[in-house]
């Protein structure tokens, strides 16, 4: 591929949107999505209310986990095209725990320049306000949904010193915070719900703590997990 081919090629923009209050979008996020050519987000609805939000119009793609496949010749077309594209999740960045990995590799083996966007995320704000050591991290985001493989993947954890991070549904909450008691032992934990939203709220103490806190009233919302890691679990 020559340098010219190159450049004639369009940019796939990765562009991080709100998790919760949606003034958190940046402006360097809002002038590429008014400039890129289409939009490829998880739901039209919903990317479609944050846009209306900020005065923009712009074609949008319905991109997720069962129609990725189908919908990179669309894409790839696109940007060989000379056409930018931006693929946004419904809040956060994309590809961590949300559809973008497969694009991106296929951008990434077309000579397509990818352009990734700092912003908003869940990871880190769970993290920092945790309490728990931020020197290291290790990011699992879901664990699996059957309690034996849940219990599995989090014994394959057990041993590291990082401060594990888990991505969880309020519907399985109870039972994930009781798997990672049962397996981890009873560490210093934290449980984030509703960053940056109206009811944000951070629950800190140990695993057992938290599951009587879970086990007493119906959690909603969207869940993060911060967990000690194994050389810390005495840490307060």
């Amino acid at each position: 591929m020559t340098e010219t081919d190159t450049e004639k090629r369009g940019t796939l923009y990765l562009v991080p949107t709100p998790i919760g209050n949606l003034g958190d979008i940046t402006n360097r996020a809002l002038e590429i999505i008014k400039s890129v050519e289409l939009i490829a987000c998880e739901d039209t609805r919903i990317t479609g209310k944050l846009l209306s939000l900020y005065g923009v119009k712009k074609k949008m793609l319905s991109y997720h986990n069962f129609n990725e496949q189908a919908r990179l010749p669309q894409l790839l077309s696109i940007l060989t095209g000379g056409g930018d594209v931006a693929v946004i999740s419904d809040a956060g960045s994309p590809g961590l725990s949300d559809p973008a990995y497969r694009i991106i590799r296929a951008a990434i083996e077309s000579g397509i320049r990818v352009s990734p966007l700092p912003g908003a995320n869940s990871v880190i704000p769970a993290l920092t306000a945790s309490g728990l050591p931020l020197d290291r991290f290790f990011f699992e985001g879901f664990l699996p949904h059957k309690s034996t493989a849940r219990k599995n993947r989090i014994a394959r954890l057990r041993e590291l010193d990082h401060t594990l991070v888990f991505f969880e549904s309020p519907f399985r909450i109870e039972k994930t915070v009781a798997d990672l008691l049962e397996v981890l032992g009873n560490r210093p934990a934290c449980l984030a719900r509703e960053i940056s939203k109206i009811y944000e709220e951070f629950i800190r103490g140990r695993l057992s703590e938290i599951l009587a806190e879970v086990a007493r009233r119906r959690m909603k919302g969207e869940l993060v997990i911060v967990v000690a890691g194994q050389s810390r679990k005495d840490s307060t």
